[in-house]
């Protein structure tokens, strides 16, 4: 087979899997940017009812990712990436014929145990499919579709909501979900599970708490954190500039974009050895920062345009660095358990970004809040980068 067949037959392979990542990314976005509709304006009580709803389907995916993850290595990566996928087909669908909204909440719950399984195979599978000489472009591309699911979700949930109601978000989602599934059981090899020497709770603690494992994982936690609150926070920002929504909107899509556009080039210029992982984790976090800080600092529009080039260019630097130097330092033969355990990473990061900013913001101004999460990011580029160099002396 020639090296332009190879490259066609790995490709034809991974677009599946970053399928699937879009899939639980968009489930988690484009369902939770509409719930405050939802839940109406009772007040407190629907104050709360929306913290559960949007916790539940996160809060799922930490405490099972881990599960799943080992689960992939004892059975294979590929039945749990494909029983997940049903899984999340199922509980949508569950949800559009039992016609009750009241049991959105079980619904959410059902699709982020879901998520929980086939999130940590994909990633698995995109490790094992591609050559470790591949991974930082492998990890690019799945990173990129991630993110876009990420960012687009809260639009395309929001035109779908407003077109047909919960009922056709997740009838979507359920059909997006049957699809996904198809298309893998098609593209995706069985990748048979590997031998596995035996594993003591004491060796996963001293392979969890290693800086090969830390490093990325906080890296991941970071950059996430930073994606999250430029969606969330950057428009904030813009309506206090008298910024309207198509202007905040265009702001927000410009930190996808370029993400999603750096991802795929970072995961080359890793692969390619123009960039060290320590190198490239660090500066990602440090652009992030940056990116985080002249929100603030700078001003007017130019300061959020500053801001989403910066966190985009940032998170998309760090993030496929992240997760191909995890599958470089991980046995193969735990790559499942290893990825389940790092996405909980970034799903604490997904939520603890926002909340550590809110919290700043509530105790000073919106400013406070985006500083202090810059200073926390600028923090973790820097034990990256410290660390990582203590190692190689």
């Amino acid at each position: 087979m020639s090296g332009g067949s190879r490259v066609r037959t790995t490709r034809g392979r991974l677009l599946p899997l970053y399928a699937a990542g879009f899939v639980t990314a968009f489930g988690a976005h484009g369902i939770a940017a509409s719930l405050g509709d939802y839940t109406g304006a009772d007040g407190a009580a629907s104050l709360l009812a929306l913290g559960l709803l949007l916790a539940v389907y996160d809060g799922a995916e930490v405490v099972l990712k881990p599960v799943f993850g080992s689960l992939a290595d004892r059975v294979g990566p590929r039945p749990v990436l494909l029983g997940g996928l049903l899984a999340f087909a199922a509980a949508s669908t569950a949800f559009v014929l039992a016609g009750d909204p009241a049991l959105v909440g079980v619904a959410r719950f059902g699709q982020g145990a879901a998520a929980a399984a086939f999130s940590p195979a994909a990633g698995a599978l995109v490790a094992r499919l591609s050559p470790p000489a591949g991974h930082g472009r492998a990890f690019g591309g799945y990173g990129a579709w991630k993110g876009l699911g990420y960012t687009l979700g809260p639009v395309l949930g929001g035109v779908l909501i407003f077109l047909g109601g919960y009922p056709l978000l997740f009838g979507a989602l359920g059909g997006l979900a049957l699809a996904v599934a198809v298309w893998a059981a098609i593209a995706v090899p069985a990748e048979p599970p590997l031998p596995r020497t035996r594993q003591t709770v004491l060796d996963l603690a001293r392979r969890l708490g290693s800086g090969g494992f830390l490093r990325p994982t906080a890296t991941l936690a970071g950059a996430t954190a930073a994606l999250a609150v430029g969606v969330g926070f950057l428009p904030v920002a813009g309506a206090a500039h008298g910024l309207g929504p198509l202007a905040t909107g265009a702001v927000v899509s410009l930190l996808a974009a370029t993400a999603s556009l750096v991802q795929p080039w970072a995961g080359r210029a890793r692969d390619a050895g123009r960039t060290g992982d320590a190198a490239g984790m660090a500066t990602g976090l440090a652009l992030a920062a940056a990116g985080t800080a002249a929100a603030t600092v700078l001003p007017g529009v130019a300061g959020l345009v500053a801001a989403a080039l910066a966190i985009g260019a940032g998170t998309g630097l760090a993030t496929p660095i992240g997760f191909a130097h995890l599958a470089a330092t991980t046995p193969e033969e735990r790559l499942g358990q290893t990825m389940g355990s790092a996405e909980v990473g970034r799903e604490l990061g997904d939520a603890g970004g926002p909340l550590l900013v809110g919290a700043l913001a509530t105790a000073g101004t919106l400013g406070h809040g985006l500083l202090g999460l810059a200073a926390l990011l600028a923090g973790i580029a820097a034990v990256v980068a410290l660390t990582a160099r203590a190692r190689t002396r």
